[in-house]
């Protein structure tokens, strides 16, 4: 994943209108809340030790747990889904199909992508009226499980699309979320360890799902398999449900939508540079996701070893995100941004591109790809706070619109490399290289890959000197 959610926890922070903060009745200093409380707001106090503990306790701990396969049901599928991809286009069924080949990529893409851009649309809602969040969990959690278990049902590629990418994708952001909401109530001084933990759902659901997938596919066919995971989701999802909610009490007085009230941005050069930064690396990230196990069984890889390649880049991503966090708070986050994008560039021409034909050289582009390229969305934080000035309201704001702009980039990045594919096709079939993979059909693929990293590459050290061009004249 992308680290859409590590952002928006700031969104939820307790201060607002609709939750009683504990904190509101056991310090006496006035606060500053992030958004204006309405007048209708009650002035009863709430007794502390009537709610269950924060940072520790049984139910805290029940709830990581839940908010942790929340997680990893939500993010993780979208990023396994190059291993059904391989599986549909070597079906005659599927295959065969008009226009397969551009509309079956989509289904990865468009399930990550929803999600990536519901953000903006779902936050203010849910702060708004705080009433529809458990509902819409479950409704969530609903539509996950019924759209996999429709989509196993169809060998119609449009009914696929719909169902396996755009349901889908719709379920788990209502079911995801209202949870890092929640997740911001249950745990204040460890909540960097809880988000931690929690994230890392999706990468450890991304590095098992691809080696658990392609046995059952092999024996089963997808269509099988799609139905038993849709039954697992609901097997394990909806037991975890009932202590997937807030900690604090909800108050059901409608109160205004969070504002931004410093504008200062719009006239910051610097954030629409960072914007098409992240548009740019977005356009270029999710190629290797969607397609490397394709690319690799185009090297008569067994499947096994073409979902080792795809899960080895999930499972990095882990440590991508945690050596990138680390950095952000010692390290000028521009600098972090080129260096991570230098290196992803470089990786994608000479590990993918030069020694990718052999299955070594493919797990080592997946390794350094999941931690150069997986790293980089954890640099939005450090971004949209630099921007906002320390407003969190508006910190969040900006989150969800540089979260969009990568969602943007995965929709659109699949048309993109449908079309790619085959036009270099025995180009470089005399090369023993990974551009001659497949007779040459994914080398402009590889170098589109390549050149969205450099491109970025270069606007980030353009964003670097405007902002210190900005210092000097300070």
């Amino acid at each position: 994943m992308s680290r859409l959610n590590e952002g928006l926890i700031e969104l939820s922070r307790p201060s607002t209108c609709h939750f009683k903060d504990p904190d509101d009745y056991t310090d006496s200093a006035p606060r500053t809340p992030d958004i204006e409380s309405p007048p209708s707001r009650s002035t009863a106090a709430v007794n502390e030790s009537a709610l269950y503990p924060a940072d520790g306790g049984l139910h805290a701990w029940c709830f990581m747990i839940a908010a942790f396969f929340v997680e990893a049901i939500a993010w993780s599928f979208p990023f396994s889904y190059g291993v059904f991809l391989e599986s549909y286009l070597d079906d005659p069924v599927y295959a065969s199909q008009k226009n397969a080949a551009s509309l079956l990529p989509l289904v990865g893409t468009i399930s990550s992508g929803i999600q990536y851009c519901s953000g903006p649309f779902l936050y203010p809602i849910i702060i708004k009226y705080p009433q529809v969040r458990l509902p819409a969990v479950w409704l969530g959690a609903a539509l996950c499980a019924s759209s996999l278990f429709a989509a196993s049902y169809t060998t119609q590629i449009v009914t696929l699309v719909a169902l396996q990418g755009v349901l889908y994708a719709i379920g788990g952001a209502l079911v995801y979320t209202p949870t890092i909401l929640f997740m911001s109530e249950w745990f204040i001084r460890l909540r960097g360890t809880a988000s931690g933990i929690i994230f890392a759902g999706t990468s450890v659901g991304g590095l098992i799902l691809p080696l658990v997938f392609p046995p059952i596919i092999a024996k089963h066919g997808a269509p099988y398999t799609l139905r038993m995971f849709a039954i697992s989701i609901a097997c394990i999802m909806f037991p975890l449900l009932p202590f997937n909610k807030g900690r604090l009490p909800i108050s059901k007085v409608r109160g205004p939508a969070p504002r931004a009230s410093n504008r200062d941005f719009l006239k910051n050069m610097s954030f629409w540079i960072y914007i098409l930064v992240d548009l740019i690396q977005g356009f270029g990230y999710f190629m290797p996701i969607v397609w490397l196990p394709t690319f690799a069984s185009d090297q008569s890889f067994s499947s096994l070893q073409s979902a080792i390649a795809l899960a080895a880049l999930n499972g990095a991503s882990v440590l991508g995100g945690l050596y990138m966090g680390y950095l952000s708070d010692r390290f000028n986050s521009w600098a972090l941004a080129l260096g991570s994008l230098i290196t992803t560039c470089l990786a994608t021409f000479i590990l993918w591109g030069v020694v990718g034909n052999t299955f070594a050289g493919l797990i080592a582009f997946g390794i350094v790809y999941g931690v150069v390229a997986g790293g980089f969305s954890t640099l939005w934080t450090t971004f949209a706070r630099t921007y906002a000035k320390e407003e969190p309201g508006l910190s969040s704001t900006l989150f969800g619109y540089i979260s969009m702009c990568r969602g943007i980039g995965n929709v659109l990045s699949t048309p993109i490399a449908t079309a790619l594919i085959g036009k270099s096709a025995h180009a470089m079939a005399g090369s023993a290289t990974g551009f001659a993979v497949g007779g040459g059909r994914f080398g402009s693929m590889i170098v589109y890959s390549g050149t969205c990293f450099a491109g970025a590459a270069g606007l980030a050290v353009l964003g670097w000197r405007t902002d210190m061009w900005a210092l000097r004249r300070q």
